[in-house]
């Protein structure tokens, strides 16, 4: 007698030890077989089908399956969403989740979707209810971690509470977590932390007992691969080179990683002589899905070194015309990192190779086309600095904050006092010694910014600190206003309290008394200063500053200058003598005419009569001056020549 499917199917289900979800599938499309709209079979299929990573058949059973599985499904369809790269649709069908698990899903498609704010809000609600699982707590913690990895990266660190930017005992304890603290700590700047963890996250996966050789292998290449990096970054060339050697980029498990390790081994590797191998090497890297694409900060990254190695190569009409698309499809003026990095690839195809002054030229009329292009004036900055001419640098970003102050959209007000931007023309301003500019821009800068929520702290400090150096009661009060904005941020900030205080101290004591507790004791900050040896050691004295001198060098300093030898210049043979020989002295009468020359001898005798008229060598002929008749002057005539010779006259004969 046939096994009833049904009955079969019930008795998988009640097992506590079924793991091949193969035989809960033949049993599900049995009993459908017989019963097609049984919602249990249905079910179960579902679920059966996801756990075999079949997710698109998963979602064709779901619509076969009718509205009434859809509603029961619901937790379901959205995970299949989220695994076949349908973000959009498992985001609608998640939003407002009321489910613990559907919450779940809610967090993982915000992380993808790189709505990583988002995706800490719901971990972190999800970690204040009780939990519902084993493990689950584990698993909240990871992932919570890997959100606050991520919105460093995205440069939104400030997103991230000051509390979990330092690693707890909690994240030293399991591999993933030290992994995404490294993270963290490497997107901050802080590489030697970030080295610390990726070794603790090494060593604790390394050790693990539950996984097996080959499961290890692919945990730890993605944490040697990031241990490279950071080795990289941080100089140690010779480590990186040998961890390099060590990582096989074939074996690592996952298409997107694999891709990010062989990047990085071609930008630690020192041999760069055949830039279109290095351009082959790079390109032949897997294609990824639709579901493996990397996040925006790492495609960034990648693109860049594409065109990078296209411009080793030579191709700059190619790199010019790519990055010039992306950049005018972009608002502008904008402080993406990811536009002004193109901004600076595209000035780099126009420029060709030239260095200097040349290459200046070139990318200057870029700038007439892009005048509110932010990373192509800092290029031209970079550019005129480079040259020893800071003054057309500040005249170039003081006409641009003069455009943007005269615009009306917040976005350009935004770029225009956004903290690099302004500490950059302080930066040059002090380069120049120009003081009196750089309390009035941080004094712009710091009222622009106490009115937004999510001021920038370390400008406000900056002005704060900058307005203490004045003895004015109004900069004073306004340091003040500033610091106590600070102290309504962070009631801690130690930074804060002092400048408060400071800023108070004399004209108001009574007001800041009371936060003189807080400040560290002055005899704690002279405990290691001798006062004795000081006072011993006598006040130094600084060398008197040299008379100003004209810059025009006097006679005698020029007088005792050595003459410096004029450098022969090389003649081409074209223009040399038949008859030149090395060492030999020129004729110095070589450049006159042949009839000037001392050595010229005519010939025949109206040659030769010329030539005695001549004065060299000839006779010269006397004149006398005759006075006229009446005082009407005097005349020049040609003085008769003695007895003999060619000056006497001969008769001539009568005729007979």
């Amino acid at each position: 007698m046939a096994s009833n499917p049904t009955a079969t199917l019930t008795s998988l289900l009640r097992g506590s030890t079924i793991e091949d979800h193969e035989e809960v599938l033949k049993a599900a499309n049995a009993v459908l077989k017989s019963s097609k709209i049984n919602p249990e079979a249905l079910h179960t299929r579902v679920v059966a089908l996801l756990k075999l990573d079949r997710f698109n058949d998963a979602l064709r059973a779901l619509d076969d399956g009718g509205d009434k599985l859809a509603e029961t499904c619901v937790l379901e369809k959205a995970y299949a969403l989220y695994k076949t790269g349908q973000l959009a649709e498992a985001e609608k069908l998640a939003q407002g989740a009321n489910t613990r698990g559907l919450k779940h899903v809610a967090a993982q498609v915000a992380y993808r979707a790189e709505k990583f704010e988002d995706a800490a809000r719901l971990y972190k609600e999800l970690s204040s209810e009780a939990m519902a699982i084993e493990g689950e707590e584990n698993d909240l913690r990871i992932n919570s971690s890997a959100a606050d990895a991520q919105l460093e990266w995205q440069g939104n660190g400030d997103k991230v509470e000051t509390s979990r930017k330092k690693p707890s005992r909690e994240d030293l304890e399991a591999f993933e977590t030290s992994y995404n603290a490294a993270c963290g700590c490497i997107a901050r700047g802080d590489l030697g932390a970030g080295s610390v963890l990726l070794k603790r996250a090494r060593d604790l996966c390394e050790a693990l007992d539950e996984l097996s050789d080959e499961e290890k292998r692919a945990e730890v290449l993605p944490i040697m691969v990031q241990q490279a990096f950071v080795f990289t970054k941080l100089g140690k060339l010779e480590e990186a080179e040998a961890l390099q050697k060590m990582i096989n980029i074939a074996d690592v498990p996952e298409p997107p990683s694999r891709v990010i390790a062989q990047n990085n081994a071609l930008a630690a590797t020192t041999n760069t002589d055949n830039p279109f191998m290095t351009q082959r090497i790079f390109d032949s890297v897997p294609n990824l899905s639709h579901t493996e694409k990397h996040f925006e900060h790492q495609a960034s990254i990648l693109q860049r070194n594409r065109y990078t190695i296209d411009l080793q190569a030579q191709k700059y009409p190619g790199v010019s015309k790519s990055t010039s698309s992306a950049i005018l499809k972009s608002p502008s003026p904008t402080i993406s990192p990811y536009i002004s990095s193109l901004s600076v690839l595209n000035a780099a195809a126009h420029a060709k190779s030239e260095t200097g002054k040349a290459r200046l030229k070139s990318i200057l009329p870029l700038l007439e086309k892009r005048p509110n292009d932010v990373g192509l004036i800092l290029v031209v900055v970079q550019l005129y600095l480079l040259i020893n001419n800071p003054g057309p640098a500040i005249s170039l970003l003081e006409t641009f904050f003069r455009r943007l102050e005269e615009s009306t959209t917040p976005a350009d007000q935004d770029v225009r006092y956004a903290p690099g931007l302004v500490a950059l023309i302080i930066s040059l301003y002090r380069l120049s010694g120009r003081k009196s500019p750089i309390k009035t821009e941080l004094g712009k800068a710091a009222s622009y910014w106490r009115k937004k929520s999510k001021p920038s702290l370390s400008l406000l400090r900056a002005a704060g600190t900058s307005l203490l150096e004045s003895s004015n009661p109004d900069d004073l009060s306004a340091a003040g206003e500033i610091f106590s904005s600070l102290r309504s941020q962070d009631p801690n900030d130690r930074t804060a309290i002092a400048g408060y205080v400071a800023s108070y101290a004399t004209s108001d004591f009574s007001k800041v008394s009371s936060n003189l507790d807080k400040l560290t004791p002055v005899s704690r900050l002279i405990s290691g200063i001798d006062a004795a040896a000081l006072e011993e050691a006598g006040v130094p004295t600084l060398p008197a500053p040299s008379a100003l001198t004209s810059k025009k060098r006097s006679l005698d300093e020029k007088d005792k200058e050595k003459p410096v030898p004029v450098k022969k210049k090389k003649i081409s043979k074209s223009k040399m003598p038949k008859d030149f020989e090395e060492g030999k002295k020129m004729d110095p009468e070589r450049w006159l005419p042949l009839r000037d020359r001392s050595t010229y001898r005519p010939k025949g005798k109206k040659g030769k009569k010329k030539a005695m008229e001549m004065t060299q060598g000839g006779v010269v002929k006397e004149e006398e001056s005759l006075e006229l008749a009446g005082g009407a002057g005097t005349v020049k005539v040609e003085k008769a020549g003695g007895p003999g010779g060619a000056g006497k006259a001969k008769k001539k004969k009568g005729k007979k």
